[in-house]
């Protein structure tokens, strides 16, 4: 094999495993962490419930959706039978977000106080532990998603602070997380190289860094088989 090629194929193969070194490791480890972590324990599954069984009939939703719909300052895309607490709901999907009414009286359901959060949230909470904190919060966290609007965080005192994510506008719950979701959040993190939103699998980091690991190992094979030759002409 050309002196010339092997040359190049060894420094490409140092400066590669040496840039590479520290990510792998964080491949390998992250991708036995997110393997060995069952996907229904990381969503929350045992954790809470993100939906109830609603306790009404239909015939108990007496108000007329015809004037809530043309009432609505938006266009409504899809209307839910739901419940909150001891009263069926009509949940709208609008335009302009999410909207609650009461589907007895028609009242627009808004500003639910910290006792109201408190009681849904218990509602859906499978664990052993009690409300640790009752939080409205003017953004959203990361954890929670994209959308920087206010959310009511509901704290629970378990073992992996389990923590209920419920909607100011809905008093719905929107997301269950506790840590086990964080550590599997933050190795998913290291995996696919995002340190912001943690969701672009196509960011450039990470292109540089897989075609850096292609390299390595190309490199790699080369040695490998030109060590192979050497051993032949030697024996």
């Amino acid at each position: 094999m050309n002196r010339k090629v092997l040359r190049v194929a060894r420094f490409i193969h140092k400066w590669a495993g040496l840039l590479l070194a520290i990510q792998l490791l964080f491949w390998i480890l992250g991708g036995l962490v997110m393997s060995a972590i069952p996907l229904e324990k990381v969503h929350g599954k045992h954790l809470a419930a993100l939906h109830l069984a609603n306790p009404f009939k239909l015939h108990e939703y007496t108000y007329s959706l015809d004037a809530l719909v043309k009432n609505t300052p938006a266009l409504v895309h899809a209307i839910h039978y739901r419940s909150i607490l001891a009263r069926p709901v009509y949940l709208f999907d609008t335009s302009e977000g999410q909207r609650a009414y009461d589907a007895q009286t028609g009242e627009y359901l808004t500003h639910f106080d910290n006792d109201t959060i408190g009681h849904i949230a218990q509602q859906h909470y499978l664990g052993s532990g009690v409300i640790k904190t009752v939080t409205l919060l003017e953004q959203s966290p990361q954890e929670v998603g994209k959308a920087n609007e206010p959310i009511w965080s509901v704290e629970f005192t378990d073992a992996w602070t389990t923590t209920l994510y419920v909607s100011p506008s809905t008093a719905q719950v929107v997301k269950v997380r506790s840590d086990i979701w964080r550590v599997f959040d933050f190795f998913w993190m290291l995996h696919i190289m995002d340190y912001d939103e943690r969701e672009n699998i196509n960011n450039p980091l990470l292109i540089g860094f897989s075609a850096s690991a292609l390299l390595f190992t190309i490199t790699g094979i080369v040695l490998l088989f030109h060590s192979f030759r050497l051993r032949r002409r030697v024996k």
